[in-house]
């Protein structure tokens, strides 16, 4: 069993063109390419998120029962319990 050559692989192609039809083919890799785009955009957005988070400042600590103090996080916290 050695590699395929270019006739082995048009045959398939042939088979396949005639079992799902061109236009099936066409509209697979055509939702394949929007789910590739789709993707690369998630991603960019979550790295735009991630470096937006990182560039805020760290909130500070205070006394246990200082009144008004509160940490980024607890802000943070609240914010999306109540959203």
């Amino acid at each position: 069993m050695g590699g395929l050559s270019i006739w082995h692989w048009a045959i398939v192609l042939v088979v396949v063109l005639l079992l799902f039809g061109s236009g099936k083919v066409s509209n697979l890799m055509g939702d394949f390419a929007k789910g590739i785009k789709s993707f690369k955009k998630n991603m960019a957005e979550d790295d735009a998120s991630m470096e937006a988070t990182a560039d805020r400042p760290a909130g500070t600590i205070a006394a246990p029962g200082t009144p008004g103090a509160t940490t980024t996080a607890t802000t943070q916290a609240r914010e999306t319990t109540h959203s």
